[in-house]
């Protein structure tokens, strides 16, 4: 039997986010995904060695490379669009789950067990969910950064909403990384040397 999962998987780098906003550079799901796992790594990394919680980071990427495949099927919806009213938002988590549902479908059914988790961040997985979250709202954060730093003032209120989001969450480890790593993101790489 074939399974398409990969090839699926393989298509997250045709679909754009911030479709609604005028881009200097366009971002993929894929290359956010990857930004997603490393932070969200960095995140439990953090919070482990500070503040003494024992999770596992390596999982949390793996949560983070997979947490928006369901896009694959559904494509992007636009922050305002998908958060316009309570209605709208649970008709799109159905539809996301829909889509998880397919996705793991796609795979034999002996390896089901093992992807399926890492596709709709399970009930087991919930103490990684905050992780997940802080780590998109941060991924979010730092494209917004980027694209002021070239001049593209069509991210301002996206950032301002984005970063008070990151906030409300009122969480340490993020806090470890907005003082810590944050900063430099604002540098030009030779300002970084």
């Amino acid at each position: 039997m074939n399974s398409h999962f990969f090839a699926l998987m393989h298509r997250m780098k045709y679909i754009n986010r911030w479709g609604l906003m005028n881009n200097t550079k366009t971002e993929n799901i894929c290359e956010h995904s990857l930004v997603v796992a490393m932070i969200a790594h960095a995140l439990v990394t953090i919070s482990n060695t500070r503040f003494g919680t024992e999770l596992n980071a390596e999982h949390a990427a793996m949560l983070g490379i997979y947490h928006d495949a369901s896009e694959i099927i559904t494509g992007d919806m636009p922050t305002p669009i998908k958060y316009f009213n309570p209605e709208i938002s649970d008709a799109y988590k159905q539809i996301e789950r829909v889509a998880q549902e397919k996705l793991v479908s796609h795979l034999p059914d002996d390896l089901q067990h093992s992807f399926k988790p890492l596709l709709t961040l399970l009930e087991q997985d919930k103490d990684y969910a905050p992780f997940i979250k802080a780590a998109d709202r941060l991924s979010a954060l730092i494209k917004c950064i980027e694209e002021e730093k070239f001049g593209n003032r069509e991210f301002v209120k996206a950032q301002s909403s984005i970063r008070a989001s990151i906030e409300a969450m009122n969480l340490p480890y993020v806090q470890v990384f907005i003082d810590e790593f944050l900063p430099s993101f604002y540098l030009t790489l030779d300002e970084q040397d």
